[in-house]
């Protein structure tokens, strides 16, 4: 056969019978650990912080998996290059009071001419009686911080212990005695004022805001949840399912949650993404032959989160999380070994604490009232 003829037989080659299909190499224990540290990065890129034990379940199994590789200096080593964020280089010094903070200021950064660090300069002047719900009050020291130290420390113990977890925020359940965490600081919600009409005609509210580095401001209600929607959580307890269930209810199995460990770049370049289902029987004995199986990728998966459930009905749990997260499903086209064609179900691309919050309000009834805001990756009340 010339070459005419062998081009020819390539170029007719409809059925892509000579096309060099390119190996899957199989993610090896260094590509896990890079793999797991990026997850880290990702959480401090979208918190500003790093993650901390004693809040969600997803949040405190990044903080062991952090506080392990930063126990390791092979893998300090190995992850140097992609420790963006300076996580495993030093630590930051951890200071009591913010008199501590000064006297560690050695570069005299902090230093100012009139010495009171909340004195705002080269600013123009604020309107204190401004009503534009975008206004931002000025912190001041809390001059009887004393009376709600011991309220701040009982929820960094509560976080701890895991009868506290940080949760979505949702403004409308917002209240006064509430704590809230905003940009990584820990705030109690003192008191909200009688409401009144600024210069806008909208009704708002004034707070009194402690902040737990011993500072104070008076933020308006709506600054105050438009700030939180964007960067924070509400602190929730975490509620014991188990003390209403009677002889009559009947477990049924567990909501599981899910991540992919696939290859496919398809896959796993998609961030947040997570599946969402229901097993009668223990989930590590359900996902044992997850590569083979197309609901679940044809690939490894990692267990996020299980939850024990009662009286649960498998289909009407496929209902509400299709109708919650209808516009945020995963839309891919997975062959399995016989060549046959899959459309999988119930991977959904959100952040966790939103899926955990879903979950969540699957479980309490209460779902059909919220609606999933794909854009801001929040949760919201329906309005219909």
């Amino acid at each position: 056969m010339d070459k005419k003829d062998l081009l020819d037989l390539i170029k007719d080659d409809d059925s892509g019978l000579l096309d060099i299909q390119k190996k899957i190499i199989p993610a090896t224990s260094d590509d896990r650990l890079i793999e797991s540290f990026l997850e880290i990065n990702d959480f401090f890129n979208t918190h500003k912080s790093e993650p901390k034990s004693g809040g969600d379940i997803y949040e405190h199994k990044l903080a062991s998996r952090l506080k392990h590789i930063r126990e390791n200096k092979n893998k300090i080593e190995y992850l140097s290059k992609y420790d963006i964020n300076k996580l495993l280089v030093s630590h930051v010094k951890e200071f009591e009071t913010v008199s501590d903070i000064f006297e560690d200021d050695d570069m005299d950064l902090l230093s100012m001419e009139d010495s009171s660090i909340f004195n705002i300069k080269n600013v123009p002047e604020i309107d204190k009686d401004r009503s534009d719900p975008d206004f931002v009050a000025k912190r001041e020291i809390c001059t009887d911080f004393d009376k709600y130290e011991h309220l701040f420390n009982q929820c960094q113990r509560e976080l701890k212990n895991g009868t506290k977890k940080l949760s979505t925020f949702i403004e409308s359940e917002m209240k006064q005695g509430d704590f809230f965490i905003l940009s990584g600081v820990l705030i109690y919600l003192e008191s909200i004022f009688d409401p009144y009409r600024g210069n806008s005609q909208k009704i708002n509210r004034r707070t009194r805001c402690i902040y737990e580095n011993g500072t104070e401001s008076n933020l308006l209600l709506r600054s105050l949840g438009k700030r939180l929607s964007e960067v924070g959580y509400s602190v929730k307890d975490v509620v014991d399912s188990s003390t209403d269930i009677s002889n009559d209810d009947k477990e049924t199995g567990y909501i599981y949650i899910l991540k992919s460990l696939s290859s496919d770049p398809r896959i796993n370049t998609t961030k947040n993404l997570f599946k969402i289902g229901f097993s009668t029987t223990s989930v590590e004995k359900r996902i044992e032959k997850a590569e083979q199986d197309p609901t679940y990728l044809m690939a490894p998966v990692s267990i996020v989160a299980t939850y024990r459930c009662f009286n649960m009905n498998p289909e009407r749990l496929e209902r509400l999380l299709h109708r919650f997260f209808g516009e945020s499903c995963l839309d891919i086209e997975i062959t399995d070994k016989k060549g046959n064609k899959y459309i999988p179900k119930e991977w959904f691309i959100a952040p966790i604490f939103v899926v955990e919050k879903a979950i969540e309000l699957i479980m309490n009834g209460e779902i059909v009232n919220y609606i999933y805001d794909k854009d801001n990756k929040i949760i919201v009340k329906n309005k219909i």
